[in-house]
């Protein structure tokens, strides 16, 4: 199979760099797979699951906020949140997600229920893609 060089990298540096089959991340759109030679293409990437698909098999992660650039055979991802499927403690994405329930049952400020329905998202995310 045809692939691209696909480079990861967070602020706490790289997480992935090497060859690519396939990439399939959430945007703010939606989801988007890339292959090789796919056309230039930038976008904010939204919250959900990341699969990056090599020659070894597939790999799972959360993945949250940032950038996502393809151009010339070279996809560059830049979240602002990025777990390896097997990095989550799952058990801590449980406790995040019934914390942010609690936080939205309060009913506080439009504000605080935004950033409760986020935390909400977040951990929601986290806590599927560590079951897979």
């Amino acid at each position: 199979m045809n692939t691209f060089h696909l480079v990861i990298v967070t602020l706490d540096g790289v997480s992935f760099d090497g060859e690519c089959e396939k990439l399939v991340v959430r945007t703010i759109d939606g989801d988007v797979c890339i292959m090789a030679n796919h056309i230039a293409y930038v976008t904010a990437l939204g919250m959900g699951e990341a699969q990056v698909f090599t020659e070894s098999g597939v790999r799972k992660a959360a993945c949250i906020g940032g950038l996502l650039s393809v151009a010339n055979n070279e996809v560059k991802l830049a979240p602002t949140t990025f777990e390896w499927a097997e990095d989550i403690d799952r058990e801590r994405a449980l406790r995040a997600k019934e914390r942010a329930e609690e936080a939205l049952a309060q009913k506080k400020s439009v504000q605080e229920e935004k950033i409760a329905m986020a935390k909400l998202h977040r951990a929601l995310v986290r806590s599927s893609v560590a079951k897979k």
